[in-house]
């Protein structure tokens, strides 16, 4: 149990920083290529990646306070 909370707080301390490069990636591709599409498709990727982990823990506290209230 120890091992598997130190190692999931290892993967979260080091995963920002591979992050930060792919973003650095995506600004200079959309830099360069000047379109419009491609920068909204961007904005909406952006959009969904930010979302999903919200409705996750939504979905979860709501299946957490049904079997609290039952």
């Amino acid at each position: 149990m120890r091992y598997t909370v130190l190692l999931l707080t290892l993967v979260f301390l080091l995963v920002p920083g591979l992050a930060e490069a792919q973003c650095a990636m995506c600004r200079a591709v959309l830099e360069s290529e000047g379109s419009e599409a491609a920068a909204k498709g961007i904005n909406n990727g952006i959009v969904y990646l930010m979302a999903i982990p919200y409705l996750l823990v939504a979905g979860l506290f709501f299946f957490i306070y049904k079997k609290m209230k039952a």
